[in-house]
């Protein structure tokens, strides 16, 4: 497979290999025969993207299986037979490992799936392997440097290889956009995956909290976590998470979504007559280049038929960081305690963070040799979840994003949606200070457990920019059309061309 062009699968969609393996032109076991050659090629060599953290020994006996179903009964669905990269904080009950990232959990092994992971399985995915991240989720330093973990080095933006990808899905987010797999999952607590959608040039939803289970991810905080797909196209990351979507026993939380709610639905919607789309300028701002891509969404927007409200600000947006973090520092350290406790085998010594501390003591040239561990030190000098400054700080945040934030500004302004930049260009890579974000817009809808979807909006000095649309509790469907019908109009999404830095023209 060439490295600079020429894959026959590159920017294939779910719908186009479906047809292909219908045809009979191609099998599952071609797709991921594949996919496995371009990681090789690109990921393991080449341009060294180090976006895989490891490959699925069965990935291809997974294949075999299902390409013989398809021949005796047809396919399950539309994802039966794709190839998808999980998270390597997602458990997986066989071959591969679950760590987070870390050498600690290298001989860790989860009694069962992921609930999303079965939901994968179920609806007939090829399972390919585990995607490289910012170890622990980007929650063990306040100097790290996204996309690097222990187990699987530095991820690189594949725009401009000297770049960040973001993270803390950085490998989900790399590998989508350079056709590593056809599409990704990815987990988020506050930007882990709008962040590296946008700076990767893909599609990143984080969907509504409870939407999909978080039973059998390693955690950072209930408030926050979810799971969520990564793709190249809406309808892709649809498809996704029409998939992930489900009620799960084991998450109390997945109780709460809607009956019926569609999530592919929208996707038959190719104009936004009739919707309203708020501006938050007090969410933009941060990058002139970035400003300018903002005001051609907008007008892009216009000409789909929505009403743009401008300006239509979030109020309380920047009041958040404080509460949010004394609020995952505390569930960060109740709920890692109880995910180590499900692990086996039994004799496992790493059961609570305190062991996690030792352990990263122990082993520092090779889980600390640029940044440290302030963030776990913090959480581990926390309470339980009856603290009064832990539920002071747990009701600001709901109070602030919520119903005086994100829900006031679109009852205000009768909104459908609410739009501004995910972020701006790729920083470059930097062991020595750490991540150095020039700007963002992740956090209300993350503390407020709302969903929020970012898509490519154009390219800065050749890396690029993404868009959000924003919105209230079970909203996704509504998102989902307004990101298709953006998508549909403006075809911003290139693929990478793995340039050794960004250029200045």
């Amino acid at each position: 497979m060439s490295e600079r062009g020429g894959f026959p699968l590159e920017e294939a969609t779910i719908d186009e290999l479906q047809e292909q393996m219908g045809s009979g032109k191609v099998t599952a076991r071609a797709l991921a025969e594949a996919y496995l050659e371009r990681i090789e090629a690109l990921d393991r060599a080449g341009p060294e993207l180090h976006s895989v953290i490891e490959v699925n020994p069965d990935a291809l006996g997974i294949a075999d299986a299902l390409d013989a179903e398809r021949r005796e009964s047809g396919p399950r669905g539309l994802l039966h037979g794709i190839p998808v990269l999980v998270k390597d904080n997602i458990d997986t009950a066989d071959a591969m490992k679950t760590t987070a990232g870390s050498l600690a959990l290298e001989d860790a092994r989860p009694a069962r799936d992921a609930f999303v992971v079965e939901r994968l399985r179920e609806a007939g995915a090829v399972l390919l392997g585990k995607t490289n991240l910012s170890e622990w989720a980007n929650f063990r330093s306040t100097r790290s440097t996204s996309g690097w973990s222990a187990r699987g080095g530095q991820c690189r933006n594949p725009y401009a290889l000297d770049r960040n990808p973001c993270g803390s899905s950085s490998g989900s987010g790399v590998a989508v956009s350079a056709n590593l797999c056809a599409v990704a999952v990815g987990t988020e607590t506050d930007g882990s995956i709008v962040c590296p959608a946008s700076v990767n040039g893909v599609v990143g939803i984080k969907p509504t909290l409870g939407l999909v289970s978080r039973a059998g991810i390693v955690p950072i905080s209930p408030s926050q976590d979810t799971a969520g797909p990564m793709a190249r196209t809406v309808a892709d990351a649809a498809i996704l998470l029409e998939a992930l979507f489900g009620a799960d026993p084991r998450d109390p939380a997945t109780a709460e979504a809607p009956a019926g709610l569609d999530l592919t639905a929208a996707l038959a919607a190719w104009d936004l007559g009739g919707l309203r789309i708020g501006v938050a300028r007090n969410m933009g701002g941060f990058h002139d280049r970035v400003d300018a891509l903002v005001e051609g969404a907008l007008n892009a927007l216009r000409g789909l038929g929505a009403e743009v409200v401008d300006p239509a600000d979030v109020p309380h947006a920047t009041e958040l960081e404080e509460p949010e973090l004394e609020v995952l520092l505390v569930e960060f350290k109740a709920a890692l305690e109880a995910y180590l406790g499900s692990l086996g085998p039994h004799d496992l010594p790493m059961r609570t963070l305190a062991d996690l501390i030792d352990f990263n003591e122990r082993h520092r040239d090779e889980e600390m040799p640029a940044f440290g561990q302030e963030l776990f030190v913090k959480a581990n000098e926390k309470g339980p979840l009856t603290e009064p400054a832990y539920l002071e700080a747990l009701t600001a945040c709901r109070r602030l994003s919520r119903e005086e934030g994100i829900d006031a500004v679109m009852d205000e302004h009768r909104l459908d949606a609410i739009v501004a930049p995910t972020g701006g260009p790729a920083w470059v890579t930097d062991p020595v200070n750490g991540d150095h974000y020039v700007g963002g817009n992740s956090t209300p809808a993350a503390v407020a457990g709302y969903p929020s979807i970012s898509v490519p909006a154009g390219s800065a000095f050749g890396l690029p920019v993404g868009i959000s649309f924003i919105g209230r509790a079970w909203s996704d469907p509504a998102l989902i059309r307004v990101a298709h019908a953006f998508e549909r109009a403006t075809g911003h999404r290139r693929p990478p061309a793995f340039a050794p830095h960004a250029s200045i023209r």
